[in-house]
């Protein structure tokens, strides 16, 4: 058996959380929209053809926020395509992923969808093969009020009041080549700028997120934030950082470590933002806006096959995933790891929500069912609310490629009356003894200990058959001041105190 210790002080708190790193994002990918969150026909429809069985798994796991519609599906799509009777939309080819797009399902359905889902909507725009021209006609449509051409098209579609979308995404992606419109640093530096110039004249109140990296393995990384930021600095008011990690041939203890690679990333990110904010002499501070992330247990090169295999489709199902308990835990990581730096992740969206890379899995005209990532993001949406707790941490750690892999991952968030510790527990073969000192306060009862644990790394669930998911358990207590929990080996960890 392992031990552990987690030191924390009530004086050292390292930032408050935003709600809004509780997000998700829906693009137009295979089965996320059509047979994921919209299903006319589906006996679970409401008057909407919106999925009561989503909504509500979207409810319980408590997302705030929702990216929509790419991705780099954004790239080639014209929003007016989405708007107006459903009859008289045009079908398109969309480039992205090979598929034929029938614009059945467009901002005003994905609006109503978030105000049923209880989300917030967070928009992108297309500055790809868009233009600054287009940009503004997006948001004079949702947030305009009345009497312009496009804020009375709204209206005409049936939305009086205007939609009042806070945060908007420009372009994604763009330092990749295979994206469409892909553009320098400079270069797209120069174009945000301009257009982010424009919207905020328009509405001042809007929030605005540059493209950083696509990954922190891109040849360009970090240049290319301290390129575009040269431009951007004073007109955006985050940059985005994407991340996916797969890996199963590695060790189960380096697999899961790859979330401390991901603390790296928003480190080095933040760096960057810093030194432009000292080049130019800015009061301003940029946040981070963590807007894809997940795990990625297939090649890309075999979802490229699959729209090769079966192009111009609708809603062809492509990267459906199917995650196991392994994954979950590497997924928690990474939810920690955001957690962790809360100070300047103020944004973060899991990608994506249904079928592709999802928490929630759906049958076409059946039922639904939950992966197991489902449950780490649910227990932090529940509980990592309040201040972020500068934790230190001693534990047993491994030796991979000569890198040392601590054994136990953990974030600790108070609110007031409950310290919340989520811990991991990585090791394969042992469980571990945790002590966890409370200094400067007094732990009055362990409200809790959920637990998130198999014997099988490789357990999955599905349809009908849900062997992984949360129990309770009562091993913690109060020992001379102390809180002292047993974890599982491989475990996923939510440790509520009441203290005062």
């Amino acid at each position: 058996m392992q031990k552990a210790r987690i030191t924390i002080n009530r004086e050292f708190k390292k930032g408050s959380v935003d709600d809004r790193i509780y997000g998700s994002f829906v693009e137009h990918m295979g089965r996320v929209v059509y047979s994921g969150i919209y299903e006319p026909d589906h006996p679970l429809a409401d008057e909407d053809g919106f999925r009561k069985d989503v909504l509500e798994a979207v409810r319980n796991a408590g997302i705030t926020t929702i990216r929509y519609p790419g991705g780099n599906f954004v790239s080639c799509y014209n929003w007016e395509d989405g708007i107006g009777p459903k009859e008289e939309r045009p079908r398109r080819p969309e480039l992205a992923w090979k598929a034929v797009e029938t614009n059945e399902f467009g901002t005003d359905e994905f609006m109503k969808w978030c105000e049923k889902a209880g989300v917030s909507p967070m928009l992108a725009v297309n500055l790809g093969t868009g233009s600054i021209r287009e940009a503004l006609h997006y948001l004079e449509y949702c947030n305009f009020k009345e009497g312009t051409t496009y804020s009375e098209k709204r209206r005409r579609n049936g939305r009086e009041e205007p939609y009042r979308v806070r945060t908007w995404c420009l372009g994604n992606e763009m330092d990749g080549e295979w994206q469409l419109g892909h553009k320098g640093a400079s270069e797209y530096g120069r174009l945000v700028r301009e257009t982010a110039k424009a919207m905020k004249i328009l509405d001042p109140g809007v929030e605005l997120v540059s493209c950083g990296s696509s990954l922190n393995t891109m040849a360009t990384f970090p240049e290319w934030e301290a390129q575009s930021l040269d431009e951007t600095y004073e007109y955006v008011d985050y940059i985005s950082l994407h991340q996916y990690f797969d890996g199963h041939e590695k060790p189960v203890e380096s697999f899961l470590a790859q979330a401390d690679e991901m603390s790296d990333y928003i480190r080095t990110v933040t760096s960057v933002c810093d030194y432009i904010k000292a080049k130019k002499r800015s009061s301003r501070q940029l946040s981070i806006s963590f807007d894809e992330w997940g795990v990625w247990t297939r090649a890309s090169k075999e979802t490229v096959r699959e729209c090769d295999e079966s192009p111009w489709q609708q809603a062809m199902p492509i990267s459906e995933m199917v995650y196991s308990f392994q994954d979950a835990l590497l997924f928690g990581g990474m939810l920690l790891a955001i957690l962790k730096h809360a100070d300047r992740v103020k944004i973060a969206c899991q990608s994506l929500l249904t079928n592709v890379s999802a928490m929630i899995m759906t049958e076409k005209g059946g039922g639904m069912w939950l992966q197991p990532i489902y449950y780490p993001f649910a227990d932090t949406a529940a509980y990592g609310h309040g201040h972020v707790m500068d934790c230190r941490v001693t534990s047993d750690s491994v030796l991979y490629e000569k890198k040392e892999i601590p054994l136990l991952d953990t974030a600790a968030v108070e609110n007031g009356e409950e310290m919340v510790v989520f811990m991991i527990n990585r090791s394969p073969s042992e469980e571990m003894e945790v002590s966890l000192d409370l200094q400067g306060y007094e732990a009055e009862a362990v409200l809790e200990h959920r637990v998130l644990a198999s014997d099988d790394p490789e357990a999955v669930n599905s349809l009908g058959h849900q062997p992984v998911r949360p129990e309770q358990k009562d091993d913690a207590a109060i020992k001379d001041g102390k809180v002292a929990v047993m974890l599982d080996r491989l475990s996923w960890n939510v440790l509520r105190i009441k203290v005062k």
